[in-house]
């Protein structure tokens, strides 16, 4: 954050200061007030059930100097009729303010924003520094506040976008328009908000058709609706993945015992090999995007790819962990839809081990398709796992995709049960389910 005062602040946003207009803000913004830190901004918005202006008082003590907010509160306030229409206006300012030297890259993507981010952060740390979105705030209070992180030193800003409807990521773009925007895929996640893969592909176009002029698209060669984004824009375009004519492209892919990718990244000028500490074949895909990008950033291929081998993901991305009574839990418990739901079984599957259990709960968001798409995941499942376990009614679906061999809970409380019960040593459990299952609970009781 570049820092301003509450004056400075009141008149970009068009609000009223209650209190020191003096005050000023030089740390980020944060909307949970124990997360504020010295300096800091907190926004705070009145909910149906909680109102955020209550907790300024928490923000102070964490650090916090002042609020944006609906009303005065116990801080010095810029006070708005909109604090989400504020915030994003603020960030636009202060990104505006910094563009001179600021490269900023537009991610999205049906599956895999989150690791590709974390690998693209990555790259370009290497080389200058960089400011990146935090886990998956990705929506419109994620990026502004994201945008708020950068300051005069921030070389590289990625802000991962991510979408619901029509017109959010256009709404995105609008605060600020990338230098370089990354297309990974269109796949179903929330298929049935979209209704359909194609008004996905709309909707992740939007990144593209809001490039800054100029500006380059990254865009996935192994995905037809991704490759035709390239009649969106007039500028360059790179294309990434395992296709022979993709511009950054990955060959030579192999798995360890633990499933680990090594890979060879190549284009018409250079080779690089790089082996990944994550998991999943997957992820050399991903790699790939962010090598491309890092190419349109100005950051050579091998440099890329030294990088690449030192990369750490978010949380709950198919991570490993060994269980007491010698099994092994691979923990990929932070989202789930189809597509990536088949990848976390690849992963399992390549995992040397003995038994390979695959616990899966609800895919969300997947419209009429729902249950044919959890059965689908079952007979993939079974096919990549020894056991399958479903949890709640659509780990029923599951089930009974996967067949005889297959058991369904009720819910996570019996899914910790049954595996503290049933585990072996040597045992490589998945456990995999969208956010809004809680299977991370069921992990954590696990460890």
């Amino acid at each position: 954050m570049i820092p301003l005062s509450l004056d400075e602040i009141a008149k970009i946003v068009g609000g009223t200061v209650a209190g020191d207009g003096a005050v000023t803000v030089t740390a980020p913004a944060v909307l949970d007030g124990r997360q504020a830190e010295p300096g800091g901004l907190f926004v705070a918005f009145a909910g149906e059930h909680v109102d955020g202006h209550g907790f300024a008082d928490q923000a102070g003590r964490a650090g916090a100097v002042a609020v944006l907010g609906s009303r005065p509160t116990a801080l010095p306030t810029v006070v708005v009729d909109d604090a989400q229409v504020a915030l994003q206006a603020l960030a636009a300012e202060v990104v505006g303010r910094l563009r001179d030297g600021l490269t900023v890259v537009g991610l999205t993507g049906s599956q895999g924003k989150t690791s590709t981010k974390d690998l693209l952060t990555a790259v370009l740390s290497s080389t200058a520094p960089t400011v990146a979105t935090i886990g998956s705030l990705n929506n419109e209070l994620g990026v502004p506040l994201t945008m708020l992180r950068a300051d005069r030193a921030t070389r590289f800003l990625v802000l991962e976008m991510g979408a619901r409807h029509l017109g959010q990521i256009a709404d995105l773009t609008r605060l600020v328009a990338p230098d370089i925007a990354i297309v990974l895929n269109v796949g179903r996640a929330h298929l049935g908000k979209f209704g359909s893969r194609g008004a996905i592909a709309t909707a992740k176009g939007e990144l593209v058709q809001g490039l800054a002029p100029g500006g380059t698209a990254i865009l996935n060669a192994d995905d037809p609706r991704v490759v035709a984004m390239r009649a969106l824009t007039d500028g360059p375009v790179l294309t990434f993945g395992l296709a022979e004519h993709a511009d950054v492209r990955v060959t030579d892919l192999a798995l360890d015992r633990l499933a680990r990718p090594s890979f060879v990244l190549r284009t018409t000028a250079a080779a690089a090999p790089t082996t990944l500490p994550i998991l999943g074949a997957h992820q050399a895909l991903n790699a790939s995007a962010a090598a491309a990008a890092g190419l349109a950033a100005g950051i050579p291929l091998d440099r890329a790819a030294t990088a690449l081998a030192d990369v750490a993901l978010s949380k709950w991305r198919l991570e490993l962990r060994d269980l007491a009574g010698g099994a092994t839990l691979l923990n990929d418990s932070f989202n789930a839809h189809p597509e990536s739901t088949l990848a976390g079984l690849d992963a399992l599957a390549a995992i040397e081990g003995g038994r390979r259990i695959a616990v899966l709960g609800e895919m969300l968001e997947l419209g009429e398709d729902s249950d044919a798409e959890h059965r689908a995941v079952g007979r993939y499942a079974a096919a990549r796992a020894d056991l399958v376990v479903g949890i709640g009614a659509a780990g029923r679906q599951i089930v009974a995709g996967a067949g005889e061999r297959a058991v369904a809970l009720a819910d996570n409380a019996a899914a910790v049960d049954w595996l503290l019960h049933e585990l072996e040593s040597g045992d490589v459990v998945l456990i995999k389910a969208s956010r809004g299952a809680h299977l991370d609970e069921v992990a954590a009781a696990l460890t």
